[in-house]
């Protein structure tokens, strides 16, 4: 999200204030969310978006709120680690935040991990397994993959995609189906999705289904697909790949208009 748009979709009442809810107002009403992060302009987004959900999460420490600040501290502690590696010769002040940002968000992240352990909360379980190897974890929310608050959650179905990926390629390809299902008009799935169906179906040998979602990847606007080697498969044994390239807008347009049906459903 942008600042922006943080600072428009975020407006919450400070309070014993009208003004609606901006990066500046959190700034100098709550300092203690703003100075122990980067001070310069890197990662400006990152930034704005954990100021806001740090915010939120002080204000209304739900586990809702709680997760979306893993995410949001996971996002900005990514870039402002890397962007700790620039060195300044005259202004070395600027990396020494940056680090400072960094142990912020490693901090805030073990803090909500410990306040957690007993969470019933998906996307937190996710976390504690995937970020801290929690098998504990893992079990309570394999537990829940069939409840309505998992199977609609086009972002669980996809963290279980991930698990089962390397122990169930047919169920894989069925969480993966229906994070597409769940996609609504206007909204784009993860890369990692139409990767992750072209390695599965290319490993099948099912070169068909394999170039349909590289060309659908591609359509997406992902970049890292290599469509030569399926390209081989399918040309040496005589197959048009006009009708795929037809199949392959198709099914495109009808994720990007949240209208996309799992072929395995028909």
């Amino acid at each position: 999200m942008s600042i922006k748009k943080a600072a428009i979709f975020g407006c919450l009442l400070l309070t014993g204030c009208e003004e609606p809810l901006t990066l500046n107002s959190i700034c100098e009403s709550t300092p203690a969310m703003c100075r122990d992060l980067n001070t310069d302009s890197h990662c400006k987004e990152e930034r704005a978006d954990l100021i806001f959900s740090r915010y939120d999460e002080f204000k209304t420490p739900t586990e809702d709120n709680k997760y979306d600040l893993l995410k949001k501290l996971e996002k900005y502690d990514k870039c402002v680690s890397l962007a700790a590696q620039i060195e300044h010769i005259k202004l070395k002040e600027k990396t020494t935040s940056r680090v400072e940002g960094h142990l912020t968000a490693q901090k805030e992240m073990y803090r909500i991990y410990q306040e957690t352990k007993e969470t019933e909360h998906p996307g937190i379980l996710y976390f504690h397994w995937s970020r801290q190897n929690d098998e504990h974890a893992l079990t309570k929310l394999l537990k829940m993959e069939e409840s309505p608050r998992v199977k609609k959650d086009k972002e669980m179905q996809l963290f279980l995609a991930t698990f089962y990926a390397k122990i169930d390629e047919d169920k894989t390809i069925d969480l993966l189906y229906n994070v597409l299902e769940l996609n609504k008009a206007g909204e784009v799935p993860s890369p990692e999705v139409y990767t992750t169906l072209v390695s599965l179906f290319f490993k099948q040998h099912k070169y068909k289904h394999a170039y349909t979602f590289a060309k659908i990847a591609q359509l997406s606007g992902v970049e890292d697909i290599e469509m030569l080697p399926i390209k081989h498969e399918l040309t040496s044994q005589g197959k048009d790949l006009t009708p795929l390239d037809e199949l392959a807008q198709k099914t495109f347009d009808s994720v990007r208009e949240g209208r996309f049906i799992s072929p395995r459903g028909i």
